[in-house]
């Protein structure tokens, strides 16, 4: 069964820093453009951070370019996001997901997505 199984997140200090993974089962992920999205309590779901299929593009948000970084490693099948100089505002449960059309920008949170994570939450807090 094909599934991206997500890890880390928590709760962790303004200013402080976390790294989540994004492994995937039953396929490969260098087949995939793959990426972050995030969802506030009462907002929607946004997109964060992007690596296409060549690893050679990186998208960020406005919100977070400088702050966080997104990284493949091919041997583990899995895609990374660490994420320095947390917010508060950067509080929200994130998503990772796979894409296989092909990307020039990020894309949105829609029907085209392929598989998505199960989610989890990151609370930056003091």
């Amino acid at each position: 069964q094909a599934q991206l199984v997500q890890s880390g997140g928590g709760l962790v200090q303004p200013g402080g820093s976390l790294t989540l993974s994004c492994a995937a089962s039953g396929f490969t992920l260098d087949s995939y453009n793959m990426g972050w999205f995030r969802q506030a309590p009462g907002k929607e779901r946004e997109a964060v951070s992007w690596i296409d299929r060549s690893d050679y593009n990186k998208y960020y948000s406005h919100s977070v370019q400088g702050r966080f970084i997104i990284s493949r490693d091919s041997a583990k099948n899995t895609v990374y996001l660490q994420m320095n100089s947390l917010k508060p505002e950067d509080t929200a449960i994130y998503y990772c997901a796979a894409l296989s059309l092909s990307i020039a920008s990020m894309p949105t949170p829609g029907p085209r997505i392929n598989y998505w994570g199960q989610g989890t939450q990151v609370t930056v807090s003091s």
